[in-house]
C-alpha cells in the first residue's frame, strides 16, 4: 500500500515541510514517486517515520538518528553499533522517567496539600 504526504501527515502527525526535510536530510531514504512526481510513501516508509519520531522524542539529534538509520541500511554487520546507539539513548531514556516520576510525586504531593487545606475550609460554619 502507499500513501500521499498529506495521508502521511494525517496518520503520523507530522507535517509536510518535516517530511520533506527529512528526506533532503537522509534521515530517511529518498521516497518512490508516482508518475505525476508526488511522493508515494510505503508501508516500510511509515514504520522508519515512526522510528525516526520516537528516537527524536527521546532527545536523539536528527545527526545520530541518521546514524541510526545508515546503521540501518547497512545491515547485519552493524547490528551491535546499532543496538550499542539505542542502549545508551534507552538509559537516558530511562533517567528522564525517573525524573519525571520524582516530579510527579512533588506535584502529587503538593496538590494533597492543597486538598487538606481546601477540606478545612469546608468545615467552617
Amino acid at each position: 500500500m502507499t500513501y500521499t504526504v498529506k495521508e502521511v501527515s494525517g496518520k503520523m502527525g507530522i507535517t509536510p515541510y518535516t517530511l520533506r526535510f527529512y528526506e533532503k536530510e537522509g534521515v530517511i531514504a529518498p521516497v518512490e514517486r508516482n508518475k505525476n512526481g508526488e511522493r508515494m510513501y510505503t508501508d516500510s516508509d511509515m514504520d522508519m517515520i515512526g522510528t525516526v519520531q520516537a528516537l527524536r522524542s527521546t532527545g536523539l539529534s536528527l545527526g545520530e538518528i541518521k546514524q541510526y538509520v545508515e546503521l540501518y541500511h547497512a545491515g547485519d554487520s552493524k547490528l551491535q553499533e546499532r543496538k550499542s546507539l539505542l542502549a545508551r539513548q534507552k538509559s537516558k531514556v530511562e533517567d528522564q522517567i525517573v525524573l519525571l516520576m520524582k516530579t510527579l510525586e512533588k506535584i502529587n504531593y503538593k496538590m494533597a496539600l492543597i486538598d487538606a487545606q481546601d477540606h478545612r475550609f469546608d468545615k467552617l460554619p
